[in-house]
């Protein structure tokens, strides 16, 4: 008899959506072995009953404390097969873990590729996608030597990051000054050439050997820096068809970035005067916010059971065949609408997933409450989105 596969889960409790990965793996008969720095009483209930076992740390970022938990884990149940933790913010301490304790995954020699942006514009360039130009900088006169090569506007934000976060469009020589009094202390920044497009995002998962298993993609009604910086309404979406050229940059990415039984998150701008496609950065994870989610919507199916198929026999059993737009609005608490959520529970009918409340930490870009729905046309979708973001 085989042993069961020993999947170390780090932080598996954030964001709340993610949990199910744990239900899911525990149902498959793999060992959960959760790790985070969170009170075993402040776990949910769900996740709770779905860890083979968990271990408390009193500090994340103390990676001797976060070792010494998987060692526990172990001595225990014998040879970890697994560390994950499907968050950004987490990539670099899987990855040491993995070297260190010799798994399966992405090892410290692969984070340069997948977590700085210039590194990811070198790989890019070498499959032969186009790309913003630009380059890091660490002074006054570097930063200056780019804008005279670049020319205004240019866009400024950390090589190492992710989402909109420090990122600023940077118009005028005043403006770049301006930019050196707030910036980051200890963080290397990346200017760019500023690309007037849409983001459009190729995502997916990959099985154990690299093969692309599912994909989907997002598109957005603005882009994230302009959300943030308006504070005004957002929509994203997962649609039903996807261009044939963004499919086939995307699997471009894959094969490039070396993406094995892991979640992938490949953004691109679509020029918006030439509708060319060009690669922005790749994020190996799962997308963030509901996005995990709404692709179980769109394609009647379940992501997470998926996942734990491949991870336990490197089998993908569900036929997707898309027969929904998805799409997340968002509600502002600072806007005076028309429509009440009541009315939109009555209006959207079975169309609505679901309403949320969006925490605190998301809701500068995701409203304080998040509307699901789906539709299988277009133009339905777009009927749903003015109802529900209609203002007095």
């Amino acid at each position: 008899m085989t042993r069961p596969l020993n999947f170390v889960m780090i932080s598996p409790h954030f964001p709340t959506n993610f949990e199910t990965f744990a239900h899911r793996l525990y149902e498959s008969g793999i060992n959960t072995l959760g790790i985070a720095d969170t009170p075993y009483e402040e776990l949910s209930e769900g996740l709770r009953s779905h860890l083979t076992e968990y271990y408390r740390v009193d500090n994340m970022e103390d990676y001797d404390q976060v070792y010494r938990a998987v060692a526990y884990f172990a001595h225990k149940y014998g040879r970890i097969d697994r560390v994950e933790s499907h968050n950004e913010y987490w990539l670099e301490l899987d990855a040491k873990l993995r070297t260190d304790f010799n798994v399966f995954g992405y090892k410290n020699e692969d984070m340069l590729s997948i977590k700085t942006k210039r590194q990811m514009k070198e790989i890019f360039r070498q499959t032969g996608l186009k790309v913003a130009d630009g380059d890091v900088f660490h002074s006054r006169e570097e930063a200056r030597r780019l804008v005279a090569k670049l020319a205004f506007p240019v866009v400024i934000k950390p090589n190492s990051g992710v989402g909109a976060s420090d990122t600023y469009k940077i118009t005028s020589d005043e403006e770049l000054e301006d930019f050196f009094t707030y910036q980051t202390d200890g963080v290397e920044y990346i200017m760019e050439e500023f690309i007037d497009g849409d983001i459009v995002t190729f995502d997916g998962l990959t099985d154990h050997d690299g093969n692309i298993v599912f994909y989907s993609s997002l598109e957005y009604s603005d882009a994230v820096l302009n959300m943030v910086t308006a504070d005004s309404d957002m929509f994203y979406y997962v649609p039903r068809e996807i261009s044939p050229k963004l499919v086939e940059l995307g699997k471009q990415c894959v094969s490039a970035f070396n993406v094995k039984e892991r979640f992938f998150h490949f953004e691109f701008f679509r020029v918006k005067k030439t509708k060319e496609l060009m690669a922005l950065e790749v994020n190996c994870r799962p997308p963030g916010g509901l996005t995990i989610d709404m692709w179980d919507y769109a394609n009647d199916f379940d992501i997470f059971k998926e996942y734990a198929n491949i991870v336990k026999d490197n089998s993908f059993k569900a036929e997707i065949t898309h027969p929904y737009n998805v799409v997340y609005m968002s509600r502002k608490a600072n806007q005076n609408y028309v429509h009440s959520l009541d009315d939109i529970r009555e209006a959207f009918g079975d169309r609505l997933i679901s309403i949320q409340t969006v925490p605190g930490v998301f809701a500068k870009i995701m409203g304080e409450h998040g509307i699901l729905a789906r539709t299988p046309s277009m133009a339905e979708m777009r009927e749903l989105v003015q109802f529900a973001q209609a203002k007095v």
